[in-house]
């Protein structure tokens, strides 16, 4: 069964895995297995040991998961001090006429109560469409139009801030067809901002990593010309299709912000962090299933499990191994220790904004690491 976030996750399958062999092959002492694993810290996640005293400034956006929405609404209220914008992942583009809407769409509720709390609401539209069928619809300046259009109609169903456009099935654009892929992309984008930006609302843009070897369907220099945000999402270095291994980094965050912020001002950046993980068969010759798990949902296995937490300096990520009956399991996932020691390449590069995916799904001791930046 595919469940929603599989269904986000599933369109990054092909470029999430030449990420993880290009980038980590290409990093300084990289080699082609997982980091090397430090010996075991003590069963307890050690949280980070600084505090800040008060939060200072809005800079974490965050999107809310429709599966879980109410569990999400509640966390964003609980945070709102730090939430500048909240994006609820609502919409579903499926064709260039159509967005369809997610169960749940627009709660007046949750839009009413988000904007109480100060932080805005711009919902993210995102797709699954078959292979082309985005790219003939940005290739065509008719349909892009057409598409611009059904856009603004459901940005304008409800008291939205804006939209967020997570358009991911782009990304395997092969190589006869990219460049006018992504000039079509980035003419979609430029038409939906200016007219976002006509009605004062905010034009959002989510993107994958661009490093030597990926990431070229998105024009960043002129992505970021129009746009208010480009949020890069940060994570699934190692995904549920490849061998386990952390989603993110250290090294491959430096090598994805220099590229970033020398085409896009580092102030239109947000810096996409997981609260999430995978639970891999350490066997991948055999047949059982890859799991994902939300932070919550790794710490209690671990700890139903009896087994230490453990920390790869390396790459800045947590994991565990157990046993499942007969078969050996590795799980990885992030949490406030991991992100506390992933900030300072966002520091380096003078990136603030971060974009945590997703609500409800993090260890709780992570918003006072972002709190202090």
């Amino acid at each position: 069964m595919i469940t929603p976030l599989t269904l986000r996750t599933a369109c990054a399958v092909t470029v999430a895995g030449l990420l993880a062999a290009a980038v980590l092959a290409t990093a300084p002492g990289a080699a082609s297995a997982p980091p090397p694993r430090p010996s075991p810290t003590p069963t307890t996640a050690p949280g980070p040991s600084a505090r800040p005293s008060a939060i200072t400034a809005r800079t974490v956006s965050a999107w809310l998961p429709y599966w879980d929405q109410e569990g999400a609404y509640q966390d964003a209220l609980l945070h709102a001090a730090q939430l500048h914008t909240v994006s609820p992942f609502w919409y579903e583009a499926v064709s260039a006429g159509r967005i369809d809407a997610h169960p749940g769409a627009g709660e007046r509720r949750i839009i009413d109560g988000l904007h109480r709390a100060g932080t805005k609401v711009v919902p993210t539209v995102m797709e699954t469409m078959k292979s082309g069928a985005l790219a003939a619809i940005l290739t065509s300046p008719a349909r892009r139009t057409e598409h611009a259009d059904a856009l603004m109609r459901t940005v304008a169903t409800r008291d939205y801030d804006g939209l967020d456009l997570d358009y991911e099935s782009i990304a395997a654009t092969g190589d006869s067809t990219y460049a006018s892929v992504r000039d079509g992309f980035t003419a979609l984008a430029t038409d939906l901002c200016g007219r976002l930006h006509s009605l004062g609302k905010q034009c959002v843009l989510t993107v994958f990593p661009k490093t030597a070897t990926t990431g070229r369907i998105w024009d960043y220099a002129a992505l970021g010309r129009v746009a208010d945000r480009i949020r890069i999402m940060g994570y699934n270095l190692h995904w549920s299709g490849g061998d386990p291994g952390p989603l993110a980094d250290t090294r491959w965050y430096e090598d994805i912000l220099t590229r970033a912020t020398a085409l896009v001002p580092a102030a239109k950046l947000e810096m996409g962090l997981p609260a999430y993980g995978w639970d891999w068969p350490a066997d991948r010759t055999g047949t059982a299933a890859t799991k994902h798990v939300t932070w919550k949902e790794a710490e209690a296995l671990r700890k139903r499990q009896g087994v230490p937490y453990r920390f790869d300096e390396v790459s800045g990520t947590p994991y565990f191994t157990y046993r499942d009956g007969t078969e050996s399991r590795e799980v990885w996932y992030q949490d406030a220790r991991g992100i506390a020691a992933h900030l300072p390449v966002l520091r380096k590069h003078g990136v603030t904004g971060t974009a945590l995916w997703a609500l409800n799904f993090e260890d709780p001791e992570i918003w006072p690491v972002l709190a202090d930046g």
